[in-house]
C-alpha cells in the first residue's frame, strides 16, 4: 500500500497512520535524506525477521537505525565528548555513526563488539515518524542484498511484497549514508556515501 505523504510538511494525520502500523508490528518503506529505508521498531523482533527475509541479507549483518535527534542517541548509546561534538556538527545529515551500544538496544541490532550504527537523516516526514513512533526505527536501504538501492517508491512498492506500508515521500537518489566509527580516540571512514567527509582529514 502506498501513502503518499508531503516531504516539506507532512501531515500529522497521515504520519500517525504510519506510527500505529509500525507500534502493531508493520514493516515499513520511508524515505530519507538519502535513499528510501525499509524498517519497523527496533523492539520488533518478529518485523526485524521480516527485514531479513524480504531482504535476504545475511543475519550477520545487523541494522542500523533512526533517532529523532541527540538526546534520543544518547539512550541507546554511549556517546564521548568528541562525538557529541561531530554529531552535532553533521546531523541531522547523510552519515551513520558507529557507536558504542547501550543495554537500552536490542541484541539483534548490535555487533558482536557491541557496537550499533545510528543516523538522524535530514527528512521531515522521517523525523516524524520516529517522534509519532516515540521509539527508533530500523534504517536499511530499500534493495535486495547486493543490488542498487530502489529510489522509486512506486517501484518498491512493486519489487517487495513483504511489506505493510511504502511512504511515498518523491522521487529520490539511490546514493547511500557515509559510515563513520566514533568508537575510538579518531573518527575512522568505513563507507563513503553521500554527504561531505573534508572535515575527517584523512
Amino acid at each position: 500500500m502506498l501513502l503518499e505523504i508531503n516531504p516539506d510538511n507532512p501531515q500529522a494525520r497521515l504520519i500517525e497512520q504510519v506510527a500505529r502500523c509500525l507500534r502493531e508490528g508493520g514493516v515499513i518503506a520511508y524515505p530519507t535524506d538519502t535513499t528510501y529505508g525499509i524498517g519497523c521498531s527496533i523492539f520488533n523482533k518478529k518485523g526485524l525477521e521480516r527485514i531479513y527475509q524480504v531482504k535476504q541479507r545475511d543475519k550477520r549483518k545487523p541494522f542500523s537505525f533512526i533517532c529523532s535527534d541527540l538526546s534520543e542517541v544518547s539512550c541507546y548509546a554511549r556517546l564521548s565528548n568528541m562525538a557529541f561534538k561531530i554529531m552535532k556538527r553533521c546531523l541531522p545529515g547523510p552519515y551513520t555513526f558507529v557507536l558504542e551500544a547501550s543495554r537500552e538496544v536490542p541484541d539483534l541490532l548490535t555487533t558482536r563488539q557491541k557496537t550499533v550504527g545510528i543516523r538522524i537523516p535530514d527528512n521531515r516526514i522521517c523525523l516524524a515518524m520516529v517522534q509519532a513512533l516515540g521509539a527508533p526505527i530500523v534504517t536499511t536501504s530499500a534493495n535486495l542484498s547486493g543490488d542498487d538501492p530502489v529510489g522509486d517508491p512506486f517501484e518498491i512498492d512493486r519489487q517487495f511484497n513483504g511489506l505493510d506500508l511504502v511512504v511515498d515521500g518523491g522521487l529520490l537518489t539511490t546514493e547511500v549514508s557515509t559510515v563513520i566509527s566514533l568508537v575510538g580516540d579518531q573518527p575512522e571512514l568505513l563507507r563513503q556515501g553521500a554527504g561531505d567527509i573534508s572535515w575527517l582529514n584523512l
